[in-house]
């Protein structure tokens, strides 16, 4: 039987590695960028970039990971499938970069991706029962029909896949999230150990947490490139199928809520996104700026922050999962609602007025810019009036004490 200290060795070997790899191939994806032309450039509202910027970024994330989960590939035949899904899925991304695919050609390719993936193995077959449903295994869990499996199972890669893409709107958002919750996933995975058979999988995600963070010194504001769809569509069904792999939801009760969780920030933020387009009767495709990262923005919090502030949600969201693997459950209910309060800070305006929840969702960050630079140049105004009153009547003072001076010498 393997110990402890040969998945340990190996998971540092694939941290290093992954991050050694990526940040080494990072300029390399610069340049390559530049010469096949892959270049985003600032050309509509929705971008906050100023200059244009390389894009083909994904390389060395997809490398560095690729490259340290051929350690743990041999020990389990699923992180190989999920090493060729991966590959399809940055060829897809790839694409897209290249040739700007339509939405739906793109779609259609994930869902033939995903659906491989389903018939090579990789499926969600059970989920908790909650309920007290009558089909049921050893386990009081629920089995699923073949049906039922493929669709939940193709839709959890799917939307995963295109939730982390949506993140993908600040320099360095998408791949410290990502970073924050594959670490998140592969620590779970660690503890439940060899017992649950987690371990190829904790050193997969070690290794996409790796290529992730060998990426963000060239990622992080001011970006020096971006990863592009092919590394946020690779990094999004990575994550979503590696969750899906691991045997955590035979380690509690709620473990099928432990994936959920982890990945509850890009799920929130493209529920949302849904919703506030249904809401305006737009199609749920549009791009818009009335996501999470993008209510920062307007709040006047500036990139950095704003990608810090996302970054501790996501990792108190994070904890919250590891804290329900381990049946802490009294631990994680403050955490989840200090993240639910924190999220509701960003999506709700300071000033709601007369405005309804329907208002509130659909409202475009650009209109809270407006009424954030309205009250920014408010305050500016009374500010410098005050200045100007204060320096008014030290004037007069001194005045006053200039006009007494030769009144007191008379005397």
């Amino acid at each position: 039987m393997l110990t402890g200290n040969f998945y340990l060795t190996r998971i540092i070997e694939a941290l290093i590695i992954s991050i050694a790899v990526a940040f080494v191939t990072a300029p390399l994806s610069i340049r390559l960028a530049h010469k096949l032309g892959v270049i985003d450039r600032p050309k509509d509202a929705r971008r906050v970039h100023k200059k244009p910027t390389p894009r083909f970024g994904g390389m060395s994330i997809f490398l560095g990971s690729m490259a340290a989960m051929l350690i743990p590939a041999g020990m389990n035949d699923k992180i190989k499938i999920a090493m060729i899904g991966g590959l399809l899925m940055y060829l897809l991304g790839i694409a897209d970069d290249i040739k700007n695919l339509r939405p739906a050609i793109k779609f259609l390719g994930q869902l033939i991706i995903a659906s491989g993936v389903y018939a090579m193995g990789i499926r969600i077959t059970f989920i908790s029962n909650y309920f007290g449903a009558a089909v049921t295994d050893s386990n009081a869990n629920v089995i699923l029909s073949a049906g039922v499996a493929y669709i939940i199972t193709v839709l959890w890669i799917v939307g995963i896949t295109n939730a982390v893409n949506l993140m993908d709107g600040l320099d360095g958002l998408a791949a410290g999230s990502v970073a924050i919750m594959s670490l998140c996933l592969a620590y779970i995975a660690y503890i439940h150990g060899v017992r649950l058979g987690s371990m190829p999988v904790c050193i997969a995600l070690v290794a996409v947490a790796g290529g992730c963070i060998g990426f963000l010194p060239y990622n992080f504001s001011p970006a020096k490139t971006f990863m592009g769809d092919g590394g946020a569509l690779y990094l999004g069904y990575m994550i979503a199928v590696l969750s899906v792999i691991s045997p955590l939801k035979r380690a509690t009760v709620v473990g099928a809520l432990i994936p959920m969780l982890t990945l509850a920030v890009p799920i929130f933020d493209t529920a949302f996104a849904m919703l506030r387009r249904l809401l305006r009767h737009e199609s749920i495709m549009k791009a818009d700026k009335g996501h999470l990262h993008h209510h920062l923005m307007a709040a006047g919090f500036g990139q950095r922050r704003s990608v810090l502030i996302m970054y501790g949600i996501v990792g108190i969201m994070g904890e919250v999962a590891i804290l329900i693997s381990r049946e802490l459950y009294k631990d994680a209910i403050p955490l989840f609602l200090i993240a639910l309060l924190y999220l509701g800070i960003i999506i709700v305006p300071k000033r709601t007025g007369n405005k309804g929840i329907k208002r509130i969702i659909t409202q475009d960050t650009s209109e809270l810019e407006k009424e954030y630079f309205t009250e920014y140049l408010n305050y500016e105004r009374e500010r410098r009036k005050q200045l100007r009153e204060a320096a008014k009547a030290a004037a007069e003072a001194q005045m006053e004490e200039e006009e007494k001076e030769p009144e007191e010498k008379l005397e």
